[in-house]
């Protein structure tokens, strides 16, 4: 079991819409006023989505860099890219994410019904994406949205061999509508078969929804990281809104150091991470 905890924010994501809930990030101040918020807090990771000027969901070149950027000069968090995009995004504009030279990018694993769309990732779109990582220096996370998909990356590592710096790191997302539920028995189930991939792989944990605490509970448990933010939940509890990032990553804070896992800093999440 590791003795920290590494704390991963993703502000904004897709679905959410900014007239649906006010308090999400979608300007690219917004994104650098947040993520400055949550590192002072003890976030290491910002897993990055960004909007265009109307607030929507956005691949474009030019906002990925200006995003990148901004966060590099103003933050010393990790940044990673969401090569995942919208479930509408061509594979072309989500390969291309790379350009942006991020300091980690996502690959999901697998095609997933991802609630009334389909999530679609190709066998062949995933190994592209985890050749350019390599080739580019770029650290991979893998997106697990279901049970199976671990067997997939077994696959996809054995073919083609380990992401760039050597360590493998997965985000187990939970709670989507079709893919895997966010309960500790599953977390559990999860966890057993990372003994088949190469050792000392490390997981994360995202709990969609009203998933988020029994997901950050057992993913500390048993000895994995959190990741939180507005992209995976808007709910701070019932009939109560999130107001900020903020409160989710001093809640996800709190558990960790009641846990005895104080969040690692930047400099330890690099070292563990591979960069």
């Amino acid at each position: 079991m590791t003795t920290g905890t590494l704390i991963t924010v993703a502000p904004t994501g897709a679905e959410s819409a900014k007239t649906e809930v006010p308090a999400l990030p979608v300007t690219l101040d917004e994104l650098v006023l947040t993520a400055r918020e949550c590192e002072a807090l003890g976030a290491s990771v910002i897993h990055v989505h960004v909007r265009d000027g109307e607030g929507r969901p956005t691949l474009d070149q030019g906002r990925l860099r200006a995003a990148v950027a901004a966060l590099r000069e103003s933050t010393d968090l990790i940044v990673q890219l969401s090569t995942g995009g919208a479930v509408t995004d061509p594979e072309a504009h989500r390969l291309a994410v790379l350009d942006a030279d991020p300091d980690m990018a996502s690959c999901t694993m697998g095609t997933v019904n991802f609630g009334d769309d389909v999530f679609l990732n190709r066998w062949g779109f995933i190994v592209d994406l985890h050749g350019r990582m390599q080739e580019r220096g770029i650290v991979a996370e893998y997106e697990i949205f279901d049970l199976g998909q671990l067997t997939a990356l077994q696959r996809l590592l054995g073919r083609y061999g380990l992401p760039h710096g050597g360590h493998v790191h997965v985000d187990f997302v939970m709670g989507v509508p079709g893919g895997m539920p966010g309960t500790t028995a599953t977390l559990v189930a999860a966890q057993q078969m990372l003994r088949d991939l190469p050792e000392g792989t490390t997981f994360s944990a995202t709990g969609v929804g009203r998933t988020a605490i029994p997901v950050m509970l057992a993913a500390l448990s048993a000895g994995g990281h959190l990741r939180v933010g507005m992209e995976d939940t808007v709910t701070y509890a019932k009939g109560r809104p999130v107001e900020s990032n903020m409160q989710l990553v001093a809640r996800a804070v709190g558990f960790a150091q009641l846990a005895q896992r104080p969040p690692v800093n930047t400099a330890e999440a690099r070292e563990m991470l591979g960069l």
